[in-house]
């Protein structure tokens, strides 16, 4: 399977690269708007796969290139540009590519972190809008923490929500559930993409009063 991680030289990216290559034998595509970024986050990927033992399969391109190739699409992309980045991608998927979303809009004041979804009543939907009627849209990862991702010194035991057409939840379950330390969890249809997304200022707010905690996520017993 190929996964391309559309934006995946920023730190979401990053640590969704390095868990995948690491833990799976699937090809990670990296995208970037720059191409040559891209190929420098692909050689500082592997330099740290490589120090902790394993090999994994990175190649990097522009975004348009790791969407046309891709079988599952990550839009590791600011919620604020994602709109703009998945027109920009839409010629390029088709029914066989699914397209996955995990960002959230927050709006931040004195008291912590907010859920400000779009007037499509979530990211998720909002991404699922403007793909192709065809393409297979998903919302998931929302609630995992970039740092500790990245920091493969770290285990992570962490469960995430995913949300879509059942068959396309299901084939990014089972993706999911190959990086040591995660677990996707069916929840549902887009329509409940608010509540899954909303999930993330909650973890973000219970984390900043709660200094023994660090980089919390969200796990079901």
């Amino acid at each position: 399977m190929r996964l391309a991680l559309l934006g995946g030289t920023g730190d979401f990216g990053e640590g969704l690269a390095l868990r995948f290559a690491r833990d799976t034998d699937h090809e990670i595509l990296i995208g970037s708007r720059d191409p040559e970024r891209a190929r420098e986050a692909v050689s500082a990927y592997e330099e740290i796969i490589e120090a902790h033992g394993a090999s994994g399969s990175l190649k990097g391109f522009t975004n348009e290139m790791v969407a046309d190739r891709a079988d599952i699409a990550v839009l590791a992309i600011p919620p604020y540009y994602v709109g703009d980045v998945v027109d920009s991608i839409a010629d390029r998927l088709d029914d066989d590519t699914i397209l996955l979303s995990p960002a959230v809009g927050m709006k931040r004041d004195e008291t912590g972190m907010h859920y400000n979804a779009p007037p499509a009543g979530s990211t998720t939907e909002l991404v699922a809008n403007r793909a192709p009627d065809e393409v297979p849209v998903v919302g998931t990862y929302h609630n995992l923490p970039a740092n500790t991702l990245a920091d493969l010194e770290t285990d992570i035991n962490f469960d995430t929500p995913v949300v879509g057409d059942k068959d396309a939840v299901q084939t990014v379950i089972s993706l999911t559930n190959e990086v040591a330390g995660l677990r996707g969890l069916a929840a549902g249809p887009l329509a409940n993409a608010r509540e899954v997304e909303s999930l993330t200022p909650l973890v973000i707010n219970t984390t900043k009063y709660n200094s023994e905690l660090d980089e919390a996520g969200v796990k079901w017993v």
